[in-house]
Formats: C-alpha cells, structure tokens, sequence
C-alpha cells in the first residue's frame, strides 16, 4: 500500500472524488452536503493524499488547515474494489501523523448520520475522535455528526 501526496491531474482520482461527491449527493439532502469539489482541493490549505495497491487506486483522504493548530479531515473515500482491506485505516494513521507533524494540535470532521456513515463512524471512534459541536463553520445539523481529537497524546488505534 503505498500513500502519497496527489496532484489531483489523473483520471484516477478525478473519477474517484467524483463518485463520492455523486454518493454524498445521493444520501444526504443538498444542504447537508459538506464534500469539497475538485476546485475545492486544490485549494492551497488542502493537501489530497491518494491511496494505491498495486498500481490501482485504492483510495483518498484530505486535511485542510482551518486555524493555527487545527486541520480538518476531507474527502475520506475507499474504491468499491478495496473496501475491507485497511485502506481507511492506515490512511487515517497517515493524515494523523501528518497533522501531528504539522504541529496542529487538535483534527476534527463532519460526516453524515445516515446508517452508509455507520463504517465511517466506527473508524474514527476506533482512532479516538470524539462527538462533538459543530467547529469552524459548521452549524447544527440533524444529517451532520461531528468529531474532535486532540493531538496531545498520539497514538494510533
């Protein structure tokens, strides 16, 4: 498995971020829709990284910088082809030590309530994050939950 850093210009991950931008859409009302176009991620205080197995795009996930000491995880998607194979997993641990390195001292994200988030939630909770308010500038959303960790005391799941 190899992770790195994208320049989002292949078809690959174009594609890859379409389709979850298509899903985001298809399970969640509009206004609830918190996913980052292309244009949005190529944003210079968003950093994509891809997810690879063999040649084959396995994934994608991104953190965005939205203060001083605290990044934002985006765009966190498994290929239907990769699913159950810790591609999730070890890119989280990936974007952790990154935001720890970045010196941030606290990551946090939004994703649904839908029961198709339920895999999402488990993830995140196994790394230590937490449901919290909203942050940033996010409001109360009954199709939003929203998670925090602190950086403090790192320690992978």
């Amino acid at each position: 498995m190899e992770i790195r850093i994208d320049d989002l210009s292949g078809p690959e991950i174009k594609g890859l971020l379409q389709e979850h931008l298509n899903n985001m859409h298809e399970i969640s009302p509009p206004e609830s829709v918190h996913a980052l176009d292309l244009s949005a991620l190529k944003s210079p205080d968003v950093t994509l990284w891809s997810v690879w197995i063999e040649g084959e795009l396995a994934g994608c996930g991104a953190l965005k910088k939205i203060g001083p000491s605290h990044g934002e995880i985006k765009s966190m998607r498994t290929s239907q082809n990769h699913l159950r194979k810790g591609v999730a997993a070890n890119l989280l641990a990936h974007i952790l030590q990154e935001s720890r390195r970045r010196q941030y001292t606290r990551l946090s994200l939004e994703t649904g309530t839908e029961p198709e988030f339920q895999p999402a939630h488990r993830l995140y909770e196994r790394f230590g994050f937490e449901a919290c308010s909203p942050f940033g500038e996010y409001v109360e959303d009954p199709n939003s939950v929203f998670y925090t960790r602190s950086l403090q005391q790192f320690s992978p799941a």
